[in-house]
């Protein structure tokens, strides 16, 4: 529940803070705030992107990351985030040496898709020039393209969802939330695209048949459900650079309220969450991002937005707990020092 994890006892130095829930500004896990991108100093750097201008249903997905910030509370503390069945303690150096910062949203320009996609590039280039690792918080899927855009080196994809978001360009109709991987695959450095759960009757056939004549992997949830999660990561080559885009509609329908296109017969929670382990395990991911929750049509609870803040907690427990991260984060400590 929502009890304070810990008993402190108050001395003449420490005095005792509960820090529940409702109480504290709503960073990422209550991580530290740096604005400024000149001075970040952290392994980790998450972001929002809090833009709906893509979506033609119903709007709120804007609202998305501060939802997911402040549920994200409900694990901010160090020593708070354990999982039972593993025995694993999760991000205790990350929390414990502020490894992670909340460096804030992109700056979003109303009806200036461009400009707003612009400022989002600006800030992952900014955030990988600091040799942080990015997470970024939407907003519609529209704006993983900007995002995997400001990345430099040779990519895979791996994108998580039920729709296929590969929508051809009509006039100037290119930046929706049905468009994002079809302004992925042309860039240079992107090598692969994976697409995982798709399921949606919604989704056009023709957009379904321009994805695999482009070279996609699609992977229906029939699929996936013949060669598991460790079968999506065996997709790619051993230690291959990858980036995993999640919409939160990839799970199923009765999961995720607070999605405004959410589908049935989609994952559960432990699929993804075995998924992206599986991932963190064989690949060398570089960067995530997770996207759609509306918290505007959620659920009193907020459970939705709570799925979301959980899933990526526990992705970046995962992903912190192998080998190579404990090596780059080895390597980040020594070029902090020597920047002392």
């Amino acid at each position: 529940g929502d009890q304070a994890e810990f008993i402190m006892t108050e001395t003449k130095d420490t005095p005792v803070r509960l820090d529940f829930p409702f109480v504290g500004i709503p960073s990422f896990l209550r991580s530290q705030i740096c604005t400024d991108l000149d001075q970040l100093n952290a392994d980790i750097a998450v972001f929002g992107i809090p833009h709906d201008e893509g979506s033609p249903f119903l709007s709120g997905s804007r609202m998305g990351p501060r939802s997911i910030r402040e549920h994200s509370l409900r694990f901010g503390r160090e020593g708070s985030i354990y999982d039972p069945e593993t025995r694993t303690q999760y991000l205790s150096e990350e929390l414990g040496q502020g490894l992670i910062a909340d460096v804030g949203d992109v700056d979003v320009w109303p009806t200036e898709v461009r400009t707003t996609f612009k400022n989002a590039t600006d800030m992952t280039r900014k955030i990988l020039a600091k040799g942080a690792f990015p997470v970024m918080l939407g907003g519609d899927h529209g704006v993983t393209y900007p995002v995997v855009r400001g990345f430099n080196e040779p990519l895979h994809v791996m994108h998580f969802d039920a729709h296929i978001d590969y929508a051809p360009f009509i006039h100037d109709l290119q930046f929706t939330n049905g468009h994002p991987f079809s302004n992925i695959k042309p860039l240079q450095h992107v090598e692969s695209l994976t697409q995982i759960g798709i399921r949606s009757l919604r989704s056009a056939q023709s957009q379904i048949h321009a994805s695999i004549d482009d070279g996609n992997r699609v992977i229906t949830m029939g699929e996936f459900h013949d060669i598991g999660g460790q079968g999506v990561a065996e997709i790619l080559p051993k230690d291959a650079a990858c980036y995993i885009s999640v919409d939160i509609d990839v799970l199923d329908i009765s999961l995720v309220p607070g999605c405004v296109s959410a589908e049935p017969n989609g994952m559960s929670y432990a699929e993804l969450r075995n998924t992206l382990a599986a991932l963190t395990t064989h690949a060398n991911v570089i960067g995530f991002d997770l996207v759609e929750v509306n918290p505007q049509l959620d659920v009193g609870t907020g459970t939705t937005s709570y799925l979301a803040a959980h899933t990526v907690i526990e992705f970046l427990g995962l992903l912190c707990s192998q080998p190579r991260w404990a090596e780059r984060r080895a390597e980040r400590a020594k070029q902090r020092a020597a920047r002392n």
